[in-house]
């Protein structure tokens, strides 16, 4: 009689061992999914980070531009039509 419930506790330990054992191959695989997307998302902000980064250089090097004398003698040629005094302007037939 105790040969049979000796072999019955085993055979339950046994199970709950290879349940738990399912149990964490389980989340092991779940914490490996979820790792491999958070690494796609954080690759896709770094991507971000570096666009946002150059797209900031090119916005302080235009603000510098547009701070010079160049940019507002090309502005008021372009847009006003304004010239200098000794300046002759030639203009074609139509």
């Amino acid at each position: 009689m105790k040969k049979k419930r000796k072999k019955r506790s085993y055979f339950a330990i046994a199970i709950v061992v290879l349940f738990l054992c399912g149990l964490v191959t389980y989340q092991k695989y779940e914490l490996i999914d979820t790792l491999e997307q958070n690494q796609k998302q954080l690759d896709a902000l770094e991507e971000r980070k570096k666009g946002l980064l150059k797209e900031r250089e090119e916005i302080s090097d235009y603000e510098d531009y547009v701070q010079t004398k160049k940019y507002v003698e090309e502005i008021a040629r372009e847009k006003l039509g304004l010239v200098y005094e000794d300046e002759i302007i030639f203009q074609s037939e139509k």
